[in-house]
């Protein structure tokens, strides 16, 4: 049994996608999210940029005794997981992997989209993934740089002119491609699946990075030993590196979920 919490960070919120499904999987554990909303999106930064935020941001979650860190956000899963996991002593666990694997799972005729930030794109770690399990898989990649920002306002539902439109000309492309399974590469994708999905079609899988993250990262926890057991509700604590004014608005939507616990600012570049 190990009682500690499960750190989770992302650049904005859209890792509260991959919270939400690491809390439904594991009910008793407490979670400690760090959303950097003060500088998301993370996508058009360069390598060196990420990985000194993503050190940032791992350095402020050590402050807590944690079990392991997920990070959830595919543009420093991308480009700085194996920098990370070389210099913490702890389990840190990316979207990738997972991702990838459930990606060749699900593809009929191996025909695999992909969307992400430009970073995450630029980084080829899910070709990487995906050639290493299947060889002849074929990855056709679109970054989308605008659906971050469009989630963090609000932008997401089914109706909303500008959403649609936007997914429409990043997504026609890879629907033309003929792909079968289009991973959503960003954990602010989720949201927008319903207009995603609604773009595509009901023969392409949609694989959410943060879901499939969650899973990994419970199946593993098991496995160790290393849940802390039954006959308690976990907790969540939220934090951010911005205003925390409309902070559980938006979080209450992503979480599907009332948010009702204080949130609190970090200053993070004090780390």
């Amino acid at each position: 049994m190990d009682t500690r919490p499960i750190g989770v960070f992302d650049s904005g919120l859209g890792g509260l996608t991959a919270l939400r499904e690491l809390s439904r999987l594991l009910p008793a554990e407490d979670i400690i999210y760090f959303g950097d909303t003060g500088r998301v999106p993370y996508g058009g930064r360069s390598r060196e940029t990420l990985i000194r935020y993503a050190r940032q941001d791992v350095a402020f979650l050590r402050t807590f005794d944690l079990k392991g860190i997920v990070v959830a956000c595919g543009t420093v899963s991308t480009t700085a997981l194996d920098v990370l996991t070389a210099e913490n002593d702890i389990p840190i666990w990316g979207v990738v992997e997972p991702a990838s694997d459930a990606a060749v799972q699900a593809t009929r005729n191996g025909k695999i989209g992909l969307i992400g930030t430009q970073a995450s794109i630029r980084s080829g770690a899910y070709e990487r993934r995906i050639a290493s399990l299947r060889p002849d898989a074929q990855v056709f990649a679109a970054a989308c740089p605008l659906f971050v920002p469009l989630v963090e306002n609000g932008r997401f539902r089914p109706g909303d002119l500008v959403a649609e439109t936007v997914a429409a000309e990043y997504l026609q492309p890879l629907k033309a491609d003929g792909i079968d399974t289009l991973m959503l590469g960003c954990t602010h994708y989720p949201l927008l699946k319903r207009v995603i999905g609604g773009v595509m079609g009901p023969d392409v899988t949609l694989v959410d990075v943060g879901e499939q993250c969650a899973r990994r990262v419970a199946g593993t926890l098991r496995e160790r030993g290393s849940l802390t057991g039954p006959g308690r509700t976990g907790r969540c604590r939220f934090f951010v590196s911005d205003s925390v004014e409309g902070f559980s608005g938006l979080a209450s939507i992503f979480l599907q979920r009332d948010v009702t616990e204080n949130v609190e600012k970090v200053d993070i570049w004090n780390y």
